[in-house]
């Protein structure tokens, strides 16, 4: 069989992601804030795009211009006026006069010189109020507080010297991480100054931190108690084991006291802080601000989109009524400025459309999860992402990509789109499934209402759930509570 070149033609659908349709797609899955960073971005770029501030109208910009020009041409013949009275060269300079007069190091600066009285931390408004960023502050981490304190506390030079790493190896939880052993010889200090470098840590606030471990932290705590503690320090130093369990009557027989005493010495102990590092974990709060609000107005459940911080986008009329004049350009600008526009156009189109998806979205979740804005979220139903695709028409990657990092006002609170979509458990006697997140609901009631001495075990929840019609494994009751923060039975049973 002999070899040959040919030509063929063939026609195939394919489908293209064009410049467009790719941006179009990135808006729809941003958050407000990386949307707000998005416009932001685009205005600096496309001189065509510009914000279309309450203030300034596309009229307020040509009456501008006019009044640059007839303030240009008062300038201009501000020589003459002067050749004729003389009194008038002083009131009006030349142009030039006012160019030069202008503090380029103050304007490239944005207002903060170098050469200036005073410094940017000194900088105030033209108030008298001090700038915005000067009143900027943040909480200070473990480490910063504690060095703070070091350096407040004490003159011992060793001190100071070893004190920033054993800080520095202090866990989240405020336990120190490293012996005093690897500590002198790391740093090549003698023992003694390392361990009183321990010490003096362990003097500091929050009480109990750089402890080694549970026990250390708080017996340190005990001790700055005072005599009161004397019998809960007696019994970590001794018989901790014996705690740890809640061994009331162990701890009796071993000191030979009343069970009352013992246990009183119990509630002291459980009142002392086993984690000392824990108040200065996790950053600032951060505030949620939802995309779309659901109010009740009538009987009817009305959506509104969330526009507050959106800036308003338009075309800018200077660059349309250059591109209008086309016969002054050249063709290279006449093809840089068309699209430019173009770009601004489908930019602008994007995230109109994005709102209106946005809308579509939470207007079918609301519907298909009535009985959650009616009940709250212990009535839930399953919910998946093609039962929403398929009530607007639209693929299932959209409505993903809508739901991500997008949230929703309800009158039972905020809640992240992706909170309604959920999997579903059997009901018995052929009734209706129920949402995942709604079993979830129920375990917590029924934890909830529990007995403080008695509290339930997996099994009796899931014969409590079993009582209600819903079907559910043990492991099944173990994975949703672990996954809501709660402690087994044995852990949450109060014993004081």
């Amino acid at each position: 069989m002999a070899l040959e070149l040919r030509q063929t033609l063939k026609l195939s659908q394919q489908l293209v992601m064009t410049p467009q349709l790719q941006q179009a797609i990135k808006l729809l899955q941003l958050s407000r804030l990386e949307l707000q960073q998005a416009v932001r971005e685009e205005l600096e770029v496309n001189p065509a795009l510009e914000e279309d501030g309450e203030g300034a109208p596309e009229e307020q910009g040509v009456s501008e211009e006019q009044g640059a020009s007839e303030e240009q041409g008062e300038v201009e013949a501000s020589p003459q006026v002067a050749e004729q009275d003389g009194s008038a060269s002083d009131e009006t300079p030349p142009a030039q006069e006012l160019i030069d007069r202008v503090d380029w190091d103050y304007y490239f600066g944005d207002g903060a010189t170098t050469s200036g009285p005073r410094g940017d931390r000194d900088r105030e408004e033209e108030d008298g109020r001090p700038y915005y960023e000067n009143l900027l502050t943040r909480k200070p981490s473990l480490a910063e507080y504690l060095e703070m304190q070091i350096n407040l506390s004490t003159g011992d030079d060793a001190v100071r010297e070893i004190a920033p790493y054993l800080i520095g190896n202090i866990d989240e939880n405020g336990y120190l991480k490293v012996s005093a052993e690897e500590t002198a010889e790391a740093l090549g200090k003698p023992l003694e100054e390392v361990e009183r470098t321990i010490a003096k840590i362990q003097t500091l606030d929050p009480s109990g931190i750089g402890a080694r471990d549970l026990r250390d932290c708080l017996m340190i705590q005990a001790r700055e108690k005072g005599e009161e503690y004397a019998l809960p320090l007696k019994i970590l130093t001794d018989h901790f084991d014996l705690f740890t369990r809640g061994d009331v009557a162990g701890v009796a027989r071993k000191f030979k006291l009343s069970r009352e005493v013992v246990r009183e010495a119990f509630q002291k102990l459980v009142t002392l802080w086993p984690k000392p590092g824990r108040a200065f974990l996790g950053d600032d709060v951060h505030y949620i601000t939802p995309d779309a609000y659901v109010f009740r107005t009538d009987n009817e459940w009305v959506i509104t989109l969330n526009e507050d911080g959106q800036p308003r986008l338009r075309l800018s009329a200077y660059y349309r009524d250059l591109l209008s004049a086309g016969d002054k350009l050249g063709k290279e600008d006449k093809e840089f400025l068309k699209q430019k526009i173009n770009s601004a156009l489908w930019f602008i189109k994007s995230i109109q459309q994005r709102q209106r998806t946005i809308y579509k979205v939470v207007e079918s979740i609301i519907k298909l999860q009535r009985d959650f804005l009616e009940s709250g979220p212990k009535s839930l139903r399953p919910l998946t992402l093609r039962d929403v695709a398929e009530d607007i028409s639209m693929h299932e990657s959209t409505v993903s990509r809508v739901t991500s990092s997008k949230y929703v006002y309800t009158p039972h609170g905020i809640f992240e789109l992706k909170f309604f979509f959920n999997s579903g458990l059997h009901r018995d006697g052929g009734e209706e499934n129920i949402a995942s997140k709604s079993v979830k609901e129920k375990i917590r009631e029924i934890i909830k209402a529990e007995g403080e001495e008695n509290p339930l075990s997996d099994q009796d929840l899931v014969r409590t759930l079993r009582n209600q019609g819903i079907r559910i494994a043990r492991r099944t009751v173990t994975k949703y509570r672990q996954a809501m923060g709660v402690l087994p039975s044995s852990k949450r049973k109060k014993l004081f």
